[in-house]
C-alpha cells in the first residue's frame, strides 16, 4: 500500500481515526467526524435562489456534548502535515476552540492557543495525540476556570430531548461563554444575537443549565409583549414544565423555580407594584428579552425593576445594542460577551438575504405647499406651508399619497406573489387603520373572498391582535398582508415574511434594524429564502450606518410610472462566487399576537386632505455588484450594458427576436437581466414597444412607434387574403398592438378583451380563421410584418 495512493476518506479512516481513539477519546459522545457548521450562503439571482457551500470540520472534538476543545482537518498524504492548518485556524476562531490539529496521517501538526512557553505549534506522532483530560484542561485554561465550582458548573449537561435538536455554532458559543461567566461571578452580561437567530432557545439552555447545575435557583424571564412570553412559553420554555410560571393580573405565587413576565405586569405607575411582592434577594438571575427597548434607560421604570433585583445576575439579550447620549446597554450590562451579527448569520446561511425597491414619491423630495385659499376635507383653510416627508401620515393626511403607496405594493404582490406575506410599518395607529383600507380598495378581488387578506394588527386593535398567531403561522394563509406601527417591530417570528414596507419616519438605527430582523428568517419549506423591502421613506439610508452590516442583495430605485411586477426577476449578469471556496455559483432553472405591550398611542389630531396630484419620481438603477458595492448608473447605460452581454450585435439580437415563437419569452429574459422597462419608456418616449427600446438604446437603431409600424402593416394590406371576419379581428388586433403593445396581442386572453370583444365571442374570432392553429399561424405572421422593417 502505497499511503500517497489513499484518498483524504481512507487516510482518517486508516490514521486519523485510530489514532485519536487511541488517545482515549469515546467515539459516540466525543468524536465529531464531518461536521457541518454553516447552512451556505443563500445566493439571490433574479427569483433564483442557491445555496453555497457548507463550512464543515473534518473532527471536532468535544468534552461533552456542546462543548468543544479541540478541532482536526485532515488531508491526504500527498499534503504535509501542517497543510491544513490555516484552514483549521480559520474556523476554530469561527468556533471559539483553543486547541487547533492539522494531519495528513503521518502524525499531528498542533497549533495550542494556551501556549505560555513561546511553542505555540509543533509536531506530534500519531501516538502522541493528547487525551480528553489534557485537551480539557487546555480549554480550561484557554476560559480562565480556575475553580472546580466554576468547573463544575461549565461542564453542565445541556438539555436534551428526543427531538435530536442541538444548538447552531453560535448559539453553542453564547451558551458557553454566558454560563462560564455567570459561574465566575460576572454580575452583568450583554448577548448580542441578530433577530432570527434563536435568542430565546439560547437563553432556555442558559437558564436551564444554570438551574440544573445549582448555580441559579429563581431566575426571572422580563420581556415587553405579551406575544413574546406566550411565544417563549409554548416554545422552547415549555420544557421547564411544572417548575415556571407566567406571572398575570399581578399575582404573585412564590412557589415556582422560572418565572415568566412583563415589564408592565410587575410594574405600575398608577398602584403598588407587583415585584415589590418578592423579596429583594429572591431571584439570583434576571434575564431581560429585548433589553434595548427599555432597560437601557436610566430613569425608565422597567430600569427600577432591575435596582430592586440589583443582587441577581442580570442578562440582557437584544440584536441592536443601544447606545446613545442619553441610552446605553454597554454602560449598564459591560460590552457584549458575545455578537453574532446579521452579516454573520446572512453569510452563514442561518439568514435571508434581502433585496431594496426605493420609491420615493414628488411630495416627499420636493414638499407640498397648499394653493391659496385651500381647504381640507372638513372645510377648513389649510395652514400655508411647505408639508414634507416627516409631515406626511403625521399631522396631514393626503389620500391620494395613501392611495398610490398601496397601489405600488399591490403593483408588486400581483408580479411578484399575491399571497406573500406583508408587513406594512406605519408611523401610527390611525396610519396603520388608513392604509388598511387603502390596501383593501387595492386589493378588492382578494378581500372579496377572504376579508382577512389585509389586516391592521396593532396594539389597540383586538381583532387585530387575534389574527398575530395565524400571521406567523407558515401554514396558515391569511392574514395575508398585516399593517402595523410599533407592535410589529420587535419579537414577532414571521418565518414566511417575504415583504417588508417602510412607511414609516424612522430615525433610529436600532428601530430600523429590528424592523428589518422581522423578514431575516427562512423557511424553505414554504418558499421563503430571501425577501423584499420596499422604502417609501428614504429608511434605508440606514445602510449607511458605519454600524449597520449585512449589505442587500439588490438596490433599485423606482422612478415615475415604472411596474413593480416583475421586480423579482430583475438580476444582473454578474458572476456570483460563493464566499468559503470561490467557485461560480449554480443556480437552478424557472420551475414552471395575542397580546398586548404596545402602548396605544394618544390620536393624534391630523388635517385630511385630497385632490392632490401625487407621482413617484427618480429613474435610476442601483444593484450590488461582483465585488459587494452598490453601482449606481442611468437607466440607458445600464440597459445597453446588460443588452450586450446578452447580444453581441443588432443582427444577433434580430434573428433572436425573429426566431422566436413567442416574443414575451425574450421580453422576460431581458428582465429577468435587469432590463427595466417601465422607466426606460419614460426616457425614451411611452409609445415604443420593447423591440424599439432595445433597438434604439442599445444599438442606436432609429425606433419606431406602435402606432408608426401598426399603419405600416395596414399600408402592406396583406391581410386581403382572410375572409371579412377575420380582416376585422387582424384590425383590432393591430389597433390593440398600438395601444397596448405585443406582449397583450400574443395572449388568446385578448380576444375577451375591448374592441376584439365586440366582433364576438372568442370561439367564434378563432374559427374565423378555420381552427386555433391557424389563428395562430395568422398572428405569427401579423408579428412578422410587424417587425419586417427592422
Amino acid at each position: 500500500m502505497n499511503k500517497k495512493d489513499l484518498s483524504e476518506s481512507d487516510i482518517k479512516a486508516k490514521f486519523i481515526t485510530p489514532a485519536i481513539l487511541n488517545a482515549g477519546w469515546d467515539e459516540l459522545t466525543q468524536l465529531g467526524r464531518e461536521i457541518y457548521f454553516t447552512d451556505g450562503r443563500i445566493y439571490v439571482k433574479g427569483k433564483l435562489t442557491a445555496r453555497g457551500k457548507r463550512k464543515f470540520a473534518d473532527y471536532i472534538l468535544f468534552y461533552k456534548p456542546n462543548v468543544p476543545i479541540a478541532i482536526i482537518e485532515a488531508k491526504d498524504n500527498k499534503h504535509s502535515v501542517k497543510g491544513g492548518i490555516q484552514q483549521a485556524l480559520g474556523y476554530a476562531n469561527t468556533l471559539d476552540i483553543p486547541c487547533v490539529f492539522s494531519s495528513n496521517g503521518d502524525g499531528f501538526y498542533f497549533h495550542d492557543k494556551t501556549a505560555t512557553d513561546g511553542q505555540i505549534e509543533k509536531e506530534l506522532s500519531l501516538d502522541e495525540f493528547p487525551s480528553p483530560e489534557t485537551l480539557w484542561e487546555k480549554y480550561k485554561q484557554y476560559k480562565g476556570i480556575e475553580s472546580n465550582d466554576v468547573e463544575e458548573i461549565a461542564s453542565q449537561e445541556y438539555f436534551q430531548d428526543d427531538s435530536g435538536r442541538s444548538p447552531r455554532y453560535y448559539q453553542q458559543i453564547a451558551i458557553n461563554r454566558t454560563v462560564e461567566a455567570v459561574a465566575k461571578k460576572q454580575d452583568r452580561i450583554l448577548l448580542v444575537m441578530a433577530t432570527g437567530t434563536g435568542k430565546t432557545y439560547t437563553a432556555f439552555q442558559i437558564i436551564y443549565r444554570l438551574w440544573k447545575s445549582g448555580a441559579k435557583k429563581r431566575i426571572l424571564f422580563l420581556a415587553d409583549r405579551t406575544a413574546l412570553i406566550d411565544q417563549t412559553a409554548r416554545g422552547d420554555f415549555r420544557h421547564f414544565k411544572d417548575a415556571m410560571t407566567i406571572i398575570k393580573h399581578k399575582q404573585i405565587d412564590t412557589a415556582y423555580n422560572i418565572y415568566l413576565a412583563l415589564y408592565q405586569g410587575l410594574s405600575d405607575s398608577k398602584s403598588e407594584d407587583a415585584y415589590k411582592q418578592f423579596s429583594p434577594d429572591f431571584f439570583d438571575l434576571v434575564i431581560i428579552d429585548e433589553c434595548h427597548r427599555g432597560s437601557a434607560k436610566e430613569d425608565s421604570k422597567w430600569r427600577e425593576i432591575l435596582a430592586y433585583f440589583n443582587k441577581a445576575t442580570h442578562i440582557g439579550l437584544t440584536a441592536t445594542p443601544k447606545e446613545t447620549t442619553e441610552v446605553s446597554n454597554i454602560e449598564y450590562f459591560g460590552d457584549p460577551i458575545y455578537t453574532y451579527s446579521l452579516k454573520q448569520g446572512i453569510d452563514d446561511g442561518f439568514l435571508a438575504p434581502y433585496k431594496v425597491v426605493k420609491i420615493t414619491l414628488d411630495i416627499d423630495a420636493e414638499g407640498w405647499r397648499p394653493p391659496k385659499g385651500y381647504l381640507d376635507k372638513d372645510g377648513n383653510p389649510v395652514e400655508d406651508r411647505i408639508y414634507n416627508r416627516t409631515d406626511f401620515d403625521r399631522n396631514i393626511i393626503v389620500e391620494e399619497r395613501r392611495k398610490l403607496v398601496a397601489d405600488k405594493i399591490t403593483e408588486f404582490l400581483k408580479g411578484n406573489d399575491r399571497f406573500a406575506k406583508t408587513i406594512v410599518f406605519c408611523i401610527d395607529i390611525e396610519h396603520a387603520e388608513g392604509m388598511r383600507t387603502a390596501l383593501a380598495n387595492a386589493n378588492s378581488d382578494e378581500v372579496v373572498k377572504n376579508s382577512k387578506y389585509v389586516m391592521q394588527i396593532t396594539g389597540d386593535n383586538e381583532e387585530g391582535k387575534r389574527e398575530l398567531d395565524s400571521f406567523i403561522n407558515p401554514s396558515e394563509k391569511y392574514p395575508v398582508i398585516a399593517t402595523t406601527s410599533k407592535l410589529m417591530t420587535t419579537g414577532v417570528d414571521a418565518q414566511t415574511c417575504k415583504l417588508i414596507v417602510l412607511d414609516s419616519n424612522i430615525g433610529s438605527s436600532t428601530e430600523f434594524k429590528q424592523i428589518i430582523g422581522r423578514g431575516t428568517r427562512i423557511n424553505e419549506e414554504y418558499g421563503k429564502t430571501y425577501f423584499t423591502i420596499i422604502d417609501f421613506r428614504n429608511v434605508t439610508n440606514h445602510f449607511a450606518d458605519p454600524d449597520f452590516d449585512g449589505d442587500p442583495v439588490m438596490i433599485k430605485q423606482v422612478g415615475e410610472n415604472d411596474d413593480l411586477t416583475g421586480t423579482e426577476n430583475e438580476t444582473t449578469e454578474e458572476v456570483i462566487t460563493d464566499i468559503v471556496d470561490g467557485e461560480k455559483i449554480e443556480f437552478p432553472e424557472y420551475p414552471e399576537i395575542e397580546g398586548g405591550g404596545d402602548i396605544v398611542e394618544e390620536p393624534r389630531v391630523k388635517i385630511r386632505v385630497d385632490g392632490v396630484q401625487v407621482k413617484v419620481v427618480n429613474e435610476r438603477v442601483q444593484y450590488l455588484g461582483a465585488d459587494g458595492k452598490i453601482i449606481t448608473e442611468s437607466i440607458r447605460d445600464y440597459t445597453k450594458k446588460s443588452v450586450g452581454e446578452k447580444f453581441k450585435s443588432l443582427d444577433d439580437f434580430l434573428n433572436r427576436w425573429n426566431s422566436s415563437e413567442q416574443k414575451k419569452a425574450i421580453i422576460e429574459e431581458l428582465e429577468d437581466q435587469g432590463i427595466f422597462f417601465e422607466p426606460l419608456k419614460e426616457e425614451v418616449g411611452k409609445d415604443f414597444d420593447p423591440f424599439d427600446l432595445i433597438c434604439h438604446v442599445a444599438f442606436e437603431a432609429k425606433p419606431l412607434t406602435r402606432k408608426e409600424r401598426a399603419e405600416n402593416v395596414k399600408k402592406r394590406n396583406y391581410f386581403t387574403k382572410y375572409g371579412d371576419k377575420a380582416q376585422a379581428v387582424i384590425n383590432a388586433l393591430l389597433d390593440k398592438y398600438s395601444d397596448d403593445g405585443l406582449v397583450t396581442i400574443e395572449s388568446t386572453e385578448v380576444l375577451k378583451l375591448d374592441p376584439l370583444n365586440k366582433l364576438g365571442t372568442p370561439l367564434e374570432l378563432i374559427k374565423a380563421f378555420g381552427s386555433k392553429a391557424e389563428y395562430i399561424k395568422a398572428l405569427k405572421e401579423l408579428e412578422n410584418e410587424l417587425y419586417k422593417t427592422a
